[in-house]
């Protein structure tokens, strides 16, 4: 006997998706016109001031740009409906944006390491008055589009958005490093100081970078949400009147906001399943806010093969 709690468009969470998917592509769309218009300004200006620091921001922008749009696309892609081979609907896709955001950082990180490392030996000269006046336009930018997305978005839930929000801020730390360098070398004339503050921008975007891949990757390998302990939900099923043994549990992410859940109850036979169930149903929405679940009520006398996982 199965039954299958919850549906993706329904009243369970369909509202607070919808919601937020709403806020989300709004804070997206005005961060990326802002961080597209910095990056070739920022380009064009480290082509004119000779400035590795400033090209490095741009070069991050640029990669923030693309991974903006990244996550617009999943989005879009996320909203469409679920089809007869695509069950679960486009939802992974944020997942999956996420994941290559996180790719491509360390691509970007490691271009700029590699750059800094020719030109510490033979640093070149830099116009650091321009540099500055445009580092801080960078930095001002950065600082609206971060705004942008914590007021319009779900950058603590959504790890898509959260993924964007990390590669704006790490925009603004490296307008920073690009405005300090700028000062250092406009006084003091030491010019190894603009590789040196690329390096430490790159480290940074290594730092942001690790983090967003090794979490799409636990969902992307059905791991357990963080915040959910299986053995607990297993204790609090398993305290349910008429319950003998929980078995099959998993619990997934689907994307962020969205987790499911899988088990089987074996049930007493003087027991009425369909009240269990419901019983379970709602432990499951109130206590863990699991609200897609599919629970299969199994008789003592019920048996099945082994279960590979």
């Amino acid at each position: 006997m199965h039954h299958h709690s919850g549906h993706f468009h329904g009243h369970t969470h369909g509202h607070g998706y919808e919601g937020a998917r709403a806020g989300n592509i709004k804070g997206l769309v005005i961060a990326l016109v802002i961080t597209s218009g910095i990056a070739l300004l920022e380009f064009f200006g480290g082509i004119v001031t000779r400035s590795l620091a400033l090209l490095s921001d741009a070069g991050h922008m640029l990669s923030d740009a693309s991974s903006l749009l990244l996550s617009l696309l999943a989005i879009w892609f996320a909203g469409r409906a679920p089809t007869a081979t695509k069950t679960f609907g486009y939802y992974r896709l944020e997942i999956l944006a996420a994941f290559l955001n996180g790719l491509t950082l360390f691509v970007i990180a490691g271009f700029i390491i590699w750059e800094a490392y020719q030109r510490i030996f033979d640093p070149p000269t830099v116009a650091s008055g321009t540099m500055i006046l445009i580092a801080m336009v960078g930095l001002l930018a950065n600082l609206i589009s971060a705004w942008t997305l914590i007021r319009q978005g779900d950058v603590k839930e959504n790890l898509n958005l959260r993924s964007a929000y990390l590669h704006v801020l790490g925009d603004a730390l490296g307008s920073v490093g690009a405005i300090l360098a700028g000062i250092v070398m406009y006084f003091f004339g030491w010019y190894i100081f603009d590789p040196i503050i690329s390096v430490f921008v790159a480290l940074l975007i290594l730092r942001g970078a690790w983090g967003i891949i090794t979490q799409t990757v636990h969902i992307l390998m059905e791991g357990t949400p963080p915040s959910m302990n299986k053995d607990e939900v297993s204790a609090r099923l398993g305290q349910i009147e008429g319950v003998i043994e929980v078995h099959d549990l998993h619990i997934w992410t689907i994307t962020s906001g969205i987790d499911s859940l899988s088990c089987h109850l074996v049930v007493e036979s003087s027991r009425d399943s369909q009240d269990v169930l419901q019983t379970a149903i709602d432990l499951l929405e109130q206590q863990f806010s699991l609200t897609h679940v599919t629970i299969q009520i199994e008789a003592p006398r019920t048996r099945h093969a082994e279960l590979l996982v």
